[in-house]
């Protein structure tokens, strides 16, 4: 599939040509005005649409904010604006991408479509965007925020050696859970900590997160790396049949033949003929400290995955361990909920609150987590008041029922 937004200007892409083959990113060419778009896009949301909308969307809660939190709500607006978009185009690239579709396991790692470039440059510009709001915020956000966004912008740049351009809406799907969490932070700055609306966004949450994260994202690295593996097999076997002063050449073993004979339009010909345009570029293989570079940043962060889902995990767990004997029994069931639904509610929000905690982290967002009571605390004080009331009653004939 052609890049849907069109090529660059011409002035653009002779200006770039040069500074993207000495970064060995020809395909960079092609998405520029992507990448640079994407970051302005970004960051007039956050430096202008925010600050201006906000206020009239909320007007309680956004000038109450101190300046510290209104950037963190700044920041989350744009994170929220960009994880919507990207995850919409990359599934829709992923259902109509015929050319896409049809790669094999080689073209999956050195093929090339316009469609998936476009994905690569969203995500650089947004990356190029968390990386300057990083370092102008290093004191606040901290060492690991300026990490995370320069990993993610050197393995998602890679894409434009080409190299796995086909896995870019792949790995995208990752932020699937990203608009839910961004909505949980959102209700806990608007008072709404413990609503019904946190309860039903927490569910989603905690839900689109284990899918897309654990089991899509586990499912996935398992296949990109037997592509890769299949690649670097390719580069060794041509690289010791070839004579020493000979070229290394892998293209015949890695692209099949797409004359375009099934197509019944120019555009059809042309996207079968882009897979393998760059074919010049990769012909050498995929050198083994790129693949070696790419598994250990997609290890890196399926394990933090795993990490901050059993986090969560513990959270809800911590909910239906007995209580501890004596006083510290008799308090915990003076705090249990006045029914299913409302510990349900808790349970979830809690977890979700917990995923939050441990997937921005203390260092990443500059604000202390909360702990579990003051979780529950703070759920038990936005209850309405007549489930308060409720409360209250069913509490208080505890002891004439136990008497």
């Amino acid at each position: 599939m052609l890049d849907p937004l069109g090529a660059p200007p011409e002035w653009l892409r002779t200006f770039i040509e040069p500074y993207a083959l000495a970064l060995n990113s020809p395909t960079l060419t092609e998405h520029i005005h992507e990448v640079i778009g994407a970051f302005l896009f970004y960051q007039f949301i956050h430096s202008v649409v925010s600050p201006w909308l906000s206020p009239i969307l909320f007007p309680r809660s956004y000038p109450a904010l101190n300046a510290r939190t209104k950037l963190n709500w700044d920041i989350h607006v744009v994170s929220f604006i960009q994880s919507v978009l990207i995850n919409v185009m990359a599934l829709w690239i992923m259902f109509v991408d015929d050319e896409r579709r049809s790669m094999t396991a080689g073209e999956r790692v050195f093929g090339y479509t316009g469609a998936c470039g476009l994905i690569q440059a969203l995500a650089v510009g947004y990356f190029i965007y968390d990386l300057i709001v990083s370092a102008q915020h290093l004191s606040m956000f901290g060492i690991g925020m300026l990490f995370h966004a320069v990993s993610a912008l050197w393995v998602f740049s890679l894409g434009f050696r080409p190299f796995v351009n086909y896995y870019a809406p792949v790995f995208i799907l990752y932020e699937l859970s990203s608009p839910f969490l961004n909505i949980h932070w959102f209700l806990d700055k608007v008072n709404m900590t413990g609503s019904r609306a946190q309860w039903y966004n927490g569910m989603m949450l905690l839900s689109v997160f284990f899918c897309c994260r654990l089991v899509w994202g586990t499912w996935q690295s398992i296949v990109v790396y037997k592509d890769m593996w299949y690649a670097l097999q390719h580069t060794w076997s041509a690289a010791s049949a070839s004579p020493l002063e000979a070229p290394v050449d892998i293209n015949a073993n890695v692209f099949k033949l797409r004359d375009g004979a099934m197509c019944v339009d120019e555009t059809c010909a042309r996207a079968n003929a882009e897979i393998a345009r760059f074919k010049d570029y990769t012909s050498g293989g995929v050198p083994t400290w790129l693949i070696l570079t790419y598994v250990v940043s997609n290890l890196i962060l399926n394990f933090l995955n795993y990490f901050w889902f059993s986090k969560m995990v513990d959270t809800v767990l911590k909910r239906f361990r007995g209580p501890p004997a004596g006083a510290e029994e008799k308090k915990r069931a003076e705090e249990k909920p006045a029914n299913i639904e409302d510990l349900a509610r808790e349970v979830v929000i809690e977890a979700a609150a917990k995923l939050v905690e441990e997937e921005e982290g203390v260092v990443m967002r500059g604000e202390l987590p909360l702990t579990a009571e003051q979780i529950s605390s703070a759920i038990d004080a936005t209850l309405p008041e007549e489930l308060r009331r409720r409360r209250a009653e069913l509490i208080a004939k505890i002891p004439l029922q136990r008497s």
